[in-house]
């Protein structure tokens, strides 16, 4: 199976080919751990495991490295507002991040190196930097990157450096396009840092942001690798700087391919708070909502389009999977212990349909149409009768497959075992109803069942029953 992708730093759709063929190397800016990340961080993190679900759905063995930034502005304030030491302050929410990601059935990395277990990294790659000329100590005996001394500056963001003002410096971890200037790769310590604090060759201080992803990037998977991906928020500053630190240091190409998810809009609008649109993945769930739903959401569009997040995708997404739960079991009842066969015809047409659209940038849209276009042909031919037990077993491989990259189709179902005692009661009280033939009290307690929240279906093997 053939890939291609929109890279960011060519702004071309080039076809993948990895740098070396033991796996692919891949690195997804993670979480800042100062509060419970929201519906939009989730977004970006619902195309990575897309993207790496999909390369090894294509063949590919993945490596992966997910940072968690443990220390920089945000988290070093936040610890002092709580009064508590950073990695107090920060615990429980690497914690809810990890358990977030188990209600979104995100795969997890093979690495998620924290940036305080990685000090001497970044140490050592600033020496690097001042050896090849390209840092320095400023007053205050902070480290800066010097811009203007490397000429690749501004990939893969393509920034304009016609109006950077020499000697403009920058000491935020985060700042706006317009402030194009030296970034901080070493903070001096100060007051408002309180006791988070390093020794260094410069003096004590702690590393500045754009450092910590260079840092652990080369560290676990080499000074030069195959894709990096983030949000389109992060092209710049964040992954310019990155660029530039790296390949300063090492004179070598940093990332083969990067790709940038655009951004998610609640209702049309930016999330924010003062707009009472802000959600944490809680929140959504503690409005009735499933993780499996929440994700069928993140990832029903393709992932350079922005996506909008409304309470009526929502409900669509309800709708979509239980029709999709509807035509598993339909399959699983045809299909009984008979072994997979020969597919039908439509099957493999849709299958060819399904790999070619996330063969092409990860056309999400088009592959869920070859899904659901696969639905549509699968219940006309069981409401045919014209698909045997060992089609429709082939046609159950074929979804299994497929979810391997979707990872919707069985996380999170209702467990059947769970059905409560009473409406088991009334489902054998049923069955004895229509073996008597009583079809009156048969329909009686087909309505009872709906009541409690439970849908009967009659099918050639008997009652089915599933949560309505």
């Amino acid at each position: 199976m053939n890939l291609s992708f929109f890279n960011t730093l060519t702004r071309q759709r080039e076809r993948f080919e990895p740098l070396r063929p033991d796996a692919v190397r891949l690195y997804t800016c993670g979480p800042t751990v100062y509060n419970f990340a929201h519906i939009v961080n989730f977004r970006a993190y619902g195309f990575d495991v897309l993207l790496r679900r999909t390369l090894r759905y294509a063949g590919h063995p993945v490596v992966q490295v997910m940072n968690l930034t443990d220390v920089d502005d945000k988290t070093i304030r936040g610890a002092q507002a709580a009064g508590a030491a950073l990695r107090d302050y920060t615990r429980p929410f690497v914690d809810a991040f990890f358990d977030d990601i188990r209600q979104l059935n995100i795969e997890p990395a093979e690495h998620y190196p924290a940036a305080t277990d990685h000090i001497p990294e970044m140490i050592a790659l600033i020496e690097r930097l001042f050896e090849r000329g390209l840092a320095y100590t400023s007053g205050d005996g902070s480290v800066y990157f010097n811009v203007a001394a490397f000429p690749g500056y501004g990939r893969p963001a393509h920034i304009d450096l016609s109006g950077l003002r020499a000697g403009a410096r920058v000491a935020q971890d985060e700042y706006e396009k317009e402030r194009i200037g030296d970034f901080a790769l070493w903070k001096a310590w100060d007051a408002a840092d309180g006791d988070v604090v390093w020794d260094s060759p410069w003096g004590r201080g702690r590393p500045g942001w754009h450092l910590e992803c260079s840092a652990m990037s080369m560290k676990y998977l080499g000074e030069s690798f195959d894709i990096h991906t983030g949000g389109i928020d992060n092209l710049f500053p964040h992954h310019a700087n990155e660029t530039a630190q790296s390949e300063g240091a090492t004179g070598k190409p940093f990332v083969k391919t990067w790709l940038h998810c655009a951004h998610l809009r609640i209702n049309g609008e930016k999330m924010s708070k003062s707009l009472g649109n802000f959600y944490t993945l809680r929140d959504l769930i503690g409005k009735g909502w499933s993780g499996r739903e929440i994700r069928y959401v993140l990832i029903n569009g393709h992932y350079r389009q922005t996506l909008n997040f409304t309470f009526d995708a929502l409900a669509a997404a309800r709708a979509a999977l239980a029709r999709l739960d509807d035509f598993s079991d339909r399959l699983a009842a045809t299909a009984g212990t008979a072994a997979a066969g020969p597919a039908p015809d439509w099957a493999g047409t849709a299958q060819a349909a399904f790999d070619a659209a996330l063969g092409d940038d990860l056309n999400l849209p088009e592959a869920l149409a070859a899904l659901f276009g696969l639905v549509r042909e699968g219940n006309a031919a069981l409401d045919a009768g014209s698909l045997p037990p060992a089609g429709a077993a082939a046609v159950a491989a074929l979804l299994a497959r497929w979810d391997t990259v979707l990872g919707v189709l069985s996380f999170g179902r209702p467990d059947p075992d769970a059905m409560p005692a009473e409406v088991r009661e009334l489902l054998e009280a049923r069955a004895a109803a229509r073996k008597a033939r009583e079809w009156g009290e048969s329909d009686r307690l087909r309505d009872a069942i709906a009541v409690l929240g439970w849908e009967v279906r009659d099918t050639p093997g008997g009652q089915q029953c599933k949560r309505a």
